[in-house]
């Protein structure tokens, strides 16, 4: 749990409010289907649905009251995939940090599958 310490009390947020948060900021941007994880029974990729986002993103507490995320996506074949993954980055960084005030250190995304259409 990360705590927010400001002139009127305490506020402490935990890792599903950041799960959560940066799910739908990724899954917002443009040419990712959506949230992935690896099933341990067969080892398969699977898109996840919009109430399970959140299974897709990892987060670690950083020493200096930062967090780093990790991000499994699944994206749309024919995009550029620098560019998307730039716009995540600032995507999620921004909307975490507006909701929250805690300083995203590093987003590392990893796409686990590519969906043709």
């Amino acid at each position: 749990m990360v705590k927010v310490i400001n002139e009127k009390g305490n506020i402490s947020v935990s890792k599903n409010v950041f799960n959560n948060l940066v799910g739908v900021a990724a899954t917002n941007c443009f040419g990712v289907k959506g949230m992935a994880m690896r099933s341990m029974s067969d080892g398969l990729v699977h898109l996840l649905k919009r109430e399970s986002m959140g299974k897709g993103v990892y987060v670690t507490y950083n020493d200096d009251a930062s967090i780093s995320i990790e991000l499994h996506i699944i994206v749309e074949q024919g995009v550029n995939i620098a560019a998307l993954g730039e716009s995540i980055i600032n995507e999620v960084s921004y909307k975490v940090n507006r909701a929250t005030s805690v300083e995203v250190r590093n987003v590392d995304i990893f796409i686990d599958s590519i969906i043709i259409d």
